[in-house]
């Protein structure tokens, strides 16, 4: 099976001969959401182009979201831009250097298209995908649309964005969260935002990826992820995998839980993401901010009814067990028994990989209390959760 990757390329000229391009994906508009989609898109090898009707990019200030995939590599990138030290937090934003910046960046993404100052005239379906005729002569007939809330293209393609959502306040009172592929705008003073997978649907509109949020760059690269996970695997967009989806987001340093105090530079930010997403280890909002406290001790009946939620066999193991207290040891032992792991190597195998592979700075004692960072690290490990199959609320299937 091909791997879900992918790595883009940009041209930047193209002959005025008219001419059919047949790319996977289809984006129109030149802001935030726009170009994050199409460089997600190029990133996951599929086929992208994206239309500036005008002359380049138009990027608008980024706000104090929480910066993460494109978002934060474009921060990045726009710092190298303005020669400033990659100590400094938040460069001061200037549009100038932020659309060089991107421009830069999109031409060495060798799956990726950029056609510039030429207009869009005609848009209509073409079987399950579409057709769009452009002002030098060339069609577009991409398998996949990634409708940038354009109120043009809603006119003329006859979309009705009135059930499409925004983005909302994350909470574990609504299991719809473990579909998130977007967090971290900064909305009413916090950035504990979410928004999931299938907010990017609009009913009987297929192969249409709609974003609510043109001046988000966290919205637009899920977006694009979507698209391309469907015009790559040409499968109608409906049929993109949530977790492949949420799997390649994570490949590419993108947040899919809105943690405050846990960045993408952190040792073990991936595994504390993908077991973060699905409940198992609940995060506290304080001052508008989710914290994971990764080093928070773990009590049992912090995770017990999680853990049997997710497992059948964790409920015997814990009818079993009796401690207030989930040591390292008892951990590896609810692990074995649980994941079908050998109890007599798997220990010993922790231990070798404790502070090489998961870069733990603790030491490795079975008889002391675990972390949650550590728990998280082990789970994902060996048995990780975030495997289990949901539906589209976010309920465990069994």
């Amino acid at each position: 099976m091909k791997r879900f990757l992918f790595y883009f390329f940009c041209l930047s000229s193209l002959s005025s001969v008219a001419q059919t391009l047949k790319p996977d994906v289809f984006i129109v508009g030149n802001g935030n959401a726009a170009a994050a989609a199409a460089i997600q898109s190029a990133q996951s090898n599929a086929k992208t182009v994206i239309l500036l009707q005008a002359g380049g990019f138009d990027i608008e200030p980024i706000g104090a979201d929480l910066h993460s995939g494109v978002q934060a590599k474009f921060l990045e990138k726009l710092k190298e831009q303005l020669n400033l030290a990659d100590t400094i937090a938040e460069p001061s934003f200037d549009k100038q250097a932020a659309n060089l910046a991107l421009e830069y960046w999109a031409n060495t993404l060798k799956t990726l298209t950029v056609i510039k100052n030429v207009q869009l005239l005609k848009a209509d379906r073409a079987g399950k995908g579409w057709a769009f005729k452009l002002s030098d002569g060339r069609t577009i007939r991409p398998e996949v649309l990634v409708n940038i809330a354009d109120k043009k293209l809603n006119e003329a393609l006859k979309i009705d964005a009135a059930t499409v959502g925004t983005w909302t306040k994350f909470d574990y009172g609504n299991t719809l969260y473990k579909t998130n592929v977007a967090v971290g705008k900064r909305v009413d003073g916090n950035t504990n935002s979410n928004y999931s997978f299938y907010q990017y649907f609009i009913p009987n509109q297929e192969n249409l990826v709609y974003v609510s949020d043109p001046t988000s760059m966290l919205m637009g690269q899920a977006a694009g992820a979507i698209a391309a996970y469907a015009g790559f695997f040409d499968l109608k967009a409906s049929q993109a995998d949530l977790k492949r989806v949420q799997g390649e987001l994570i490949a590419f340093n993108t947040n899919l839980m809105p943690f405050s105090d846990v960045g993408i530079k952190d040792a073990n930010w991936k595994a504390i993401q993908m077991v973060g997403v699905t409940g198992m280890l609940k995060a506290t909002v304080v001052n508008g901010k989710l914290l994971f406290n990764p080093e928070q001790l773990v009590s049992t009946a912090e995770i017990r009814q999680n853990m049997k939620d997710h497992y059948y066999k964790a409920q015997i193991w814990f009818d079993d067990y009796k401690s207030d207290v989930l040591t390292i040891g008892a951990a590896l032992d609810l692990i074995c028994y649980v994941g079908n792991k050998a109890p007599e190597t798997t220990p010993k195998e922790v231990e070798k990989k404790w502070t090489s592979a998961y870069n733990f700075s603790s030491t490795f004692k079975k008889d002391r209390q675990i972390t949650r960072r550590e728990l998280a690290v082990l789970l994902q490990d060996y048995m990780p959760p975030f495997n289990i199959t949901i539906d589209k609320t976010g309920k465990i299937l069994r």
